[in-house]
């Protein structure tokens, strides 16, 4: 079978919105590995769960996060300007849902084992792999701030599975 090639959208044509319902909806089909961002430095303690995390280059090594800008974490991590990017595996759902709440920080910080990355970042323990990053850019799109993240170390832990988020629940994926 020969796949027929789309014809571009005209720039004049109207297209319907698509509705948050349904990109929400959308977005619920699309698999992604479950991270808890954590930031420690002048603005104190922050961390938040993000799934909106990928790699940018590896030249110079950089990751892209994506903070909500009303969440809790969102003027420490700002001010901070170091993170930490943990991948999670199964069995790290209680903390995933805990730094994805209204939990006070001193509490999700409290329910795990954490230690100290080069910048200053608190580094999961046990976490699939730990990026440890300066952000050294921001882009405001919509109700969000992109993090632009070098990462200036890598801590990874010999696990057999990690979290993903799928149709709106955890789900373990084994290597």
């Amino acid at each position: 079978m020969i796949a027929t090639e789309a014809k571009p959208i005209e720039p004049s044509v109207a297209l319907p919105p698509v509705t948050r319902e349904i990109y929400r909806e959308g977005m619920a089909s699309l698999a992604a590995a479950v991270n808890v961002i954590a930031s420690d430095g002048a603005a104190g303690p922050a961390g938040f769960t993000a799934t909106a995390v990928t790699s940018v280059t590896d030249d110079p090594p950089t990751l892209l996060v994506c903070l909500n800008r009303q969440s809790s974490a969102a003027p420490a991590v700002l001010t901070n300007k170091v993170v930490s990017v943990n991948a999670l595996a199964p069995g790290h759902e209680t903390v995933s849902s805990l730094f994805g709440g209204k939990t006070p920080m001193a509490e999700r910080f409290a329910a795990a084992s954490w230690t100290r990355g080069m910048t200053g970042a608190p580094l999961l323990q046990d976490a699939l792999v730990s990026f440890d990053c300066r952000v050294t850019e921001t882009v405001e799109v919509g109700t969000h701030v992109i993090l632009m993240c070098e990462v200036v170390d890598v801590r990874a832990n010999q696990r057999d599975a990690a979290l993903v988020y799928f149709r709106r629940g955890y789900q373990a994926v084994r290597g």
